[in-house]
């Protein structure tokens, strides 16, 4: 790619869960298997916050090799001088703090989402990481598949459906109904509910397809909202956004913990001259369908009949988070302190718009988790 010599990401894994470890089996994977030759990944130092026992298991478990320096605090990871970036994978309720602590110490950072609990603490970090001149960009994975950077192209290079009208998203899965009222999904003391654990994702194809179209120019919308509550923890369960574009789109974004995305249209994008759907997953898509009305009016159309779609498959050598990785590298190699493609002021901006969805509800925080620290 580009000719360039090979360049290498030291990374440095921050937390042990369930997303750092398919985070860190994806950084070990060959990158030519997905095209890539121009930047690879080591890893070179875990964290835990528990014990340097369960990162030395984690390291194990994930065949991080035997050359991985393990600790048992965030402290020391982010002192050791040959970590070159940092993934920071908590619960979002500590991105805030975690994320504080990597870039006042000179790190590089790719931060799980959603970015922070609010748009206060997301404005913090972003204010940190540019007096730092170091390098800070939201993990928002499928914003780097290669279907959404193709999805981009056909509606703002080829405009294949013309102007955009209309865009409805839903990132909704039914969890267990008897899930434990401590479960971070659950827990307000932990950032739960639908919106900043699943939200994110709707929110995602509706900016990816509104608010980077070069009609809107970056511009942030209008919202209006309605949620449900949890009957005992009175996070939001199922929450409907719309908002409205200053380029004129008008758009959906739905989330629940209570019901699903149904399989053939987690995303529908309406112009002009067709329409655009996603096929699940919301977070892990590998098709989308275009529907041309080329010629077809609505008095043409039969009742109940169904258009016939162009199917674009995008199958992923992996789970698909290497891209993101990949991304980071490429920046940092480049001397860049942001993503063109995730830029540091859409992540604010998203961030912003579910603040506003929280306040039209009257759905806070315990005041610790929403606090800024100077």
């Amino acid at each position: 790619m580009g000719g360039k010599t090979e360049f290498t990401l030291r990374w440095g894994i921050l937390a042990t869960g369930g997303i750092a470890a398919i985070f860190t089996r994806d950084l070990l994977a060959v990158p030519a298997a997905r095209g890539v030759t121009d930047v690879k990944h080591e890893i070179v130092a875990i964290a835990s916050s528990t014990s340097v026992e369960r990162a030395r298991q984690f390291a194990e478990d994930a065949g991080a090799g035997d050359n991985v320096e393990c600790y048992g605090t965030y402290e020391e990871l982010v002192a050791n001088p040959n970590v070159d970036i940092i993934y920071v994978a908590t619960p979002h309720g500590m991105h805030y703090e975690n994320c504080k602590l990597c870039l006042e110490a000179g790190k590089n950072v790719l931060c799980e989402k959603a970015f922070t609990i609010n748009e206060p603490q997301a404005r913090h970090l972003i204010e940190i990481a540019r007096e730092k001149r170091v390098f800070l960009m939201e993990a928002v994975w499928t914003r780097f598949f290669p279907l959404m950077r193709e999805l981009q192209r056909v509606l703002f290079e080829e405009r294949i459906l013309g102007k955009i009208y209309k865009i409805a998203s839903d990132c909704s899965l039914a969890f267990d109904p008897e899930l434990s009222t401590q479960h971070r999904l659950l827990n307000p003391d932990l950032g739960g509910g639908a919106l900043l654990d699943l939200g994110i994702y709707a929110l995602t194809w509706v900016f990816v397809a509104a608010y980077d179209d070069p009609d809107n120019q970056r511009r942030a919308p209008k919202v209006a909202s309605l949620m449900t509550k949890h009957r005992f923890t009175h996070v939001d369960e199922t929450t409907v956004i719309t908002l409205r574009f200053p380029s004129g789109v008008i758009a959906t974004a739905s989330t629940s913990m209570v019901v699903r995305t149904p399989e053939d249209c987690v995303c529908r994008i309406s112009g002009e001259k067709g329409e655009i759907t996603v096929q699940w997953a919301p977070f892990r898509p590998e098709s989308f369908t275009i529907y041309k009305r080329e010629g077809v009016t609505a008095d043409a159309v039969a009742p109940g009949s169904v258009p016939k779609g162009e199917v674009r498959e995008f199958k992923l050598p992996g789970h698909g988070m290497f891209y993101e990785a990949d991304e980071c590298a490429r920046c940092i190699r480049d001397g860049k302190l942001e993503s063109d493609i995730m830029p540091l002021e859409e992540s604010r901006v998203i961030m912003e718009v579910m603040d506003t969805v929280r306040k039209q509800n009257d759905f806070t925080y315990p005041i610790d988790l929403e606090r800024v620290y100077r």
